[in-house]
């Protein structure tokens, strides 16, 4: 199945998971099932300057994070990293995190979530 960019869904969040300012997602699956049964999410997320995630866990499922532009500052299970284009996060079984834009341009990413 192929779907244009154009055609995808996109949504702003304000404060997203307790975070500061607003995220812009551009949907790249519907997720819950209804085009992959393993994927809650699978979306391009970008955050402008000062812009964050805030701290959530992932307890039933795993979250991968696909840095593609931009820099920023993960939490890590209470460990801030820096994050920069290429880098990848992963986290899964009970552990939390939290992104944040430190840099002066948007920090865009893939996020993954599968069960």
């Amino acid at each position: 199945m192929l779907y244009h960019r154009s055609e995808l869904k996109t949504e702003e969040r304000e404060k997203p998971r307790g975070g500061n300012g607003t995220a812009s997602f551009l949907h790249l699956v519907e997720g819950k099932g209804a085009v992959q049964r393993n994927t809650r999410l699978f979306a391009e997320i970008t955050l402008p300057p000062g812009a964050s995630i805030g701290t959530h866990d992932h307890t039933e499922d795993t979250e991968f994070y696909v840095i593609l532009e931009g820099m920023g500052v993960v939490n890590d299970n209470g460990t801030e990293k820096p994050v920069t284009r290429g880098d990848v996060m992963i986290t899964g079984n009970g552990e939390f995190h939290s992104i944040a834009n430190t840099g002066s341009s948007p920090l865009v990413f893939h996020a993954l979530v599968v069960t």
